[in-house]
């Protein structure tokens, strides 16, 4: 079911990260976070088992576009003190993804019952950040407009391996006119924490994607004659590793479903 925001969040609460926090919390939003708390730094997430921690740490490593570091936790930790007084990994995204053997097995909107002493959180930058600085230049982002999830798609381009994980990059793709996509380029340089500038510009067909009216993620929308489709690396990459990599049990992100941090997006910006 689709959730309206205004339904949910007062104008002021919409903006505020720990109000937002609180009505995820409550189980009142279950939706994605797009447009929400735009001021402040979302998340992807990935919760490993320990075992498998330092492979994906080295993953995300050798692979910053897609997969940008903000937060590690300590083992059996759920508190992300880095991120927010309050954050709590179990509780505050408004849908997750359970895995087993490289399956998702189910969504639920709290994973406080799942919770064990050997997991470890990842939280990686996620593109909603650069959007509000691509808002403020005066870009338009139709995804946006319409209340939708961006489309994500996976690529033909290969990450580089560490440990059982690698796989394709997953990107996100916004439909901007020429001098908008130059525009775009020169404003998300300046968030390398947040994946950075775009990795692919024009014919879709040259990083593998077929069809863009059917991502792999996501909402599909429309990409007008007179605009080019601009592809930025995207923090779901990790899920497409772990269907390859299969482990027995972790736990992610529904995409769009992101984890509001109490960072500021002007925090990450390297000029």
């Amino acid at each position: 079911m689709t959730q309206s925001i205004a339904s949910v969040f007062s104008a002021e609460e919409a903006k505020h990260a720990h109000a937002v926090r609180a009505q995820i919390r409550s189980g009142a939003w279950h939706s994605h976070t797009s447009g929400l708390a735009s001021d402040h730094v979302q998340g992807n997430v990935v919760i490993l088992p320990q075992a498998l921690a330092t492979d994906f740490l080295r993953y995300c490593q050798r692979n910053p576009k897609p997969c940008p570091l903000l937060a590690v936790s300590e083992p059996g930790d759920p508190l992300l003190p880095s991120l927010g007084d309050d954050v709590n990994i179990c509780t505050d995204l408004p849908r997750y993804r359970v895995w087993h053997n490289g399956y998702v097995v189910d969504e639920p909107t709290d994973i406080s019952s799942l919770w064990r002493d050997d997991l470890v959180t990842f939280v990686l930058g996620c593109s909603f950040s650069f959007e509000h600085a691509l808002l403020e230049a005066g870009l338009t982002l139709r995804h946006v407009q319409q209340g939708r999830n961006v489309a994500m798609y996976r690529t033909n381009i290969q990450t580089e391996p560490a440990g059982v994980f690698s796989g394709p990059m997953v990107v996100s793709m916004r439909p901007m006119k020429a001098a908008a996509a130059i525009r775009a380029v020169q404003v998300t340089s300046r968030f390398p924490n947040v994946h950075g500038a775009p990795v692919h510009l024009g014919d879709p067909g040259l990083i593998g994607i077929r069809d863009l009216a059917s991502p792999d993620y996501g909402d599909a929308v429309e990409v007008k004659s007179d605009e080019i489709p601009v592809f930025w690396a995207c923090g779901v990459t990790p899920q497409a590793a772990l269907t390859q990599a299969r482990p027995e049990f972790c736990i992610t992100h529904a995409p769009g479903a992101m984890l509001i941090s109490d960072l500021l997006n002007q925090q990450m910006a390297s000029f």
